[in-house]
């Protein structure tokens, strides 16, 4: 609700004597010419303010503050150092770690070499001794074959001179028309040979 302010002339006289004392700046002040912080009657009094001031923060400072902010940076410190000291002792027992897993990778992979080098070797001596089997299967065959071969080569070089001459005498037959006799045939059979 908005009040309408009351007009200067309807303020009684006794009221506004009372506002104008209140508001009066007293003769001393207006002599003195700037800022009481400057006038020399008020810097004794400064001084004292600003010292006791001065020790009262001094106190805080070196009493409650300092000590409490010490504390946390002493605490931050060590909680810091060891953090670093945790860390690097992880850090060498990873490479520790990481060391021995080198080793038992190299050592793995030493002996891989080895078991394929065995097993290469082993699967080689293997073929030379199935092909030597097969060689001797294939040697003893051709040996069997060979004598057949001999055999019947024998057994028909025997029936040559015999083929030759039922061939001579069928042949003579045919030619002359007459049977030849045995003799004529041997002696015609060893003519051709």
């Amino acid at each position: 609700m908005a009040t309408t302010p009351t007009p200067i002339a309807a303020i009684p006289p006794s009221v506004e004597a009372d506002l104008h004392t209140e508001t009066a700046v007293p003769e001393a002040h207006h002599e003195s010419g700037g800022l009481p912080q400057f006038d020399f009657a008020h810097w004794g009094g400064q001084i004292v303010y600003l010292l006791f001031l001065f020790v009262i923060l001094y106190i805080l400072i070196a009493k409650v503050f300092a000590p409490r902010l010490r504390r946390v940076l002493d605490e931050r410190a060590e909680t810091i150092s060891s953090a670093v000291a945790t860390a690097r002792s992880v850090q060498a027992e990873a490479a520790g770690q990481a060391e021995a897993a080198k080793a038992e990778v190299e050592k793995a992979r030493a002996e891989a070499r080895a078991t394929a080098v065995a097993a290469k070797t082993r699967v080689a001596e293997e073929a030379q001794a199935r092909q030597a089997q097969e060689e001797a299967v294939v040697s003893a065959r051709i040996a069997e074959a060979e004598a057949a071969i001999a055999k019947t080569r024998d057994a028909a070089m025997a029936h040559v001179s015999t083929v030759a001459a039922d061939t001579a005498h069928a042949m003579i037959e045919r030619l002359t028309g007459k049977a030849p006799t045995a003799a004529e045939v041997a002696a015609a059979v060893k003519g051709a040979a």
